[in-house]
């Protein structure tokens, strides 16, 4: 099953026909945020009024028929921290409140678990037979350190879950088509999966094309899971639709990605 669009008037965002529990992968589109945090930013810290920000959240928690106040939120620093969390875990919108992690999992029923994204990977997991739930993001830094298969692990450790059943879906992110980088980002990922990521990995010139979609998606297969779908979108490419830290130069909002552990 592929990752399609959804519209719901101004709101645009994308999901996995493949996950039941409600997600999505946001675009920058049906918010209410302005200038160049227009439209549906997600991140408080960034210089948006905190009202828009909220604002969002009510748009998207309607969309996807979640309370923002059981959203838990990551304070992403680019780490491997994966951090289990439950209800006592809602700590309102401004991520910089929270314990730093990039990754959360849960099996908490309403819980709605949200990352945030600007040209990194975003990879949501659903596990159908427990009901648990995993939200990633994945820099490269965290590609390298296989944030991805140990959010996996993290879910059988906690849950019992069996990794062939989990359903992943990996979103928007920089595209290797523009994912420009210097031999530091190709090494870590060699250094990491050994050759098997050198088909995800092109030369021009000086500088290395990495394909993070393609290299998270292995590290999912080699933590056992079978069913992976990919966004093809490019947060680069397409600007008008995502925020790109390279485009705006930090000059942003953020994209989020969202899973809600299922009631019952």
């Amino acid at each position: 099953m592929p990752i399609i669009t959804k519209k719901s008037g101004a709101l645009e965002y994308e999901i996995s026909e493949a996950i039941a529990a409600p997600h999505c992968f946001t675009t920058r589109l049906g918010g209410v945020s302005a200038g160049i945090f227009s439209s549906l930013n997600l991140a408080c810290h960034r210089g948006d009024d905190a009202e828009h920000v909220e604002e969002n959240f009510r748009i998207l928690g309607n969309a996807l028929d979640f309370d923002p106040k059981n959203a838990v939120l990551t304070r992403q620093t680019h780490s491997d921290i994966i951090r289990l969390v439950t209800n006592v875990d809602c700590g309102g919108l401004d991520h910089h409140t929270y314990p730093e992690c990039d990754g959360l999992i849960t099996n908490t029923p309403g819980l709605a678990l949200v990352v945030f994204t600007a040209d990194c990977t975003p990879i949501l997991l659903h596990d159908p037979v427990t009901g648990a739930v995993g939200a990633v993001h994945a820099g490269w830094r965290g590609t390298a350190a296989d944030i991805a298969g140990k959010a996996v692990r993290a879910m059988v450790s906690a849950f019992g879950c069996d990794p062939a059943n989990i359903r992943a879906a990996i979103g928007p992110n920089i595209g290797q088509c523009c994912f420009a980088t210097d031999a530091d980002v190709p090494e870590a990922m060699v250094q990491a999966l050994g050759s098997s990521a050198l088909p995800h990995i092109r030369t021009v010139g000086d500088k290395y094309y990495v394909n993070l979609k393609a290299i998270n998606a292995q590290f999912l297969r080699n933590a056992g899971i079978r069913h992976i779908e990919i966004s093809t979108s490019c947060t680069m490419c397409q600007s008008e639709r995502f925020w790109s830290h390279r485009v705006t130069k930090g000059n942003r909002g953020s994209q989020g990605a969202i899973i809600v552990c299922k009631e019952g």
